[in-house]
């Protein structure tokens, strides 16, 4: 049986990242793959109600961390590992990069806590849950929030949640958290100028993709 593959979507809100897992979800199955869509946090029934609450509800930022993780630990178990045993792929919205970005640089949680929780809920070492690929759409925040403006004023965004409603210098240091996990993991990790258009950003992806297969 062929060996399924983990691949997933980050960046800055505004930047395309879901636009361009939803994409890439649909070139794969037009090639005959296995996909299973799923994004973060949720992903489970219990990983959606708690992305209601952590969307939504006001907590203590250790409180949000656990949370993230709880849902990610559920997520794990009844969806990413069965479908990579039986050889499909996954297409993820998020998975623990935004943790040490939105947590992290975003909120300034402790790292090394970070880190624990990474540990305890994917595993250690060469039995550690990874993604074989991720791609970081990096944008910057001005225009990042535009776009989200555009589309909230043209009506197909939704009501901003807690942390797109947070201030600039939060975002700014998201984004910044994000370009420095790509410093740590070259190797796993690639940054896309999301400023490019759908047309050349499809055919990045494409090539990233068939590099894997």
């Amino acid at each position: 049986m062929p060996k399924g593959k983990f691949i997933t979507f980050e960046g800055v809100d505004g930047a395309g990242k879901s636009s361009q897992h939803a994409w890439a979800v649909e070139h794969l199955r037009g090639k005959g793959v296995e996909v299973v869509s799923t994004r973060e946090p949720g992903g489970t029934p219990l990983g959606e109600k708690l992305r209601g609450l952590l969307l939504s509800d006001p907590m203590h930022l250790e409180t949000e961390a656990l949370l993230m993780f709880a849902a990610r630990r559920e997520h794990i178990e009844q969806v990413i590992r069965p479908a990579l045993a039986r050889g499909a792929w996954v297409l993820s919205d998020r998975f623990t990069d935004a943790s040490f970005a939105y947590q992290g640089g975003g909120r300034g949680l402790d790292v090394n806590k970070l880190l624990q929780l990474e540990h305890w809920v994917q595993g250690e070492g060469a039995a550690a849950l990874q993604p074989d690929r991720t791609f970081i759409f990096d944008l910057s925040i001005a225009e990042a929030q535009q776009r989200q403006s555009h589309r909230q004023n043209s009506g197909a965004g939704s009501t901003p949640d807690r942390f797109e409603q947070e201030k600039l210098d939060f975002h700014e240091r998201v984004r910044a958290a994000y370009l420095e996990r790509a410093r740590q993991f070259p190797e796993r990790i690639r940054v896309i100028d999301a400023r490019q258009g759908m047309v050349e950003i499809n055919k990045l992806l494409e090539e990233e993709i068939a590099s894997i297969c």
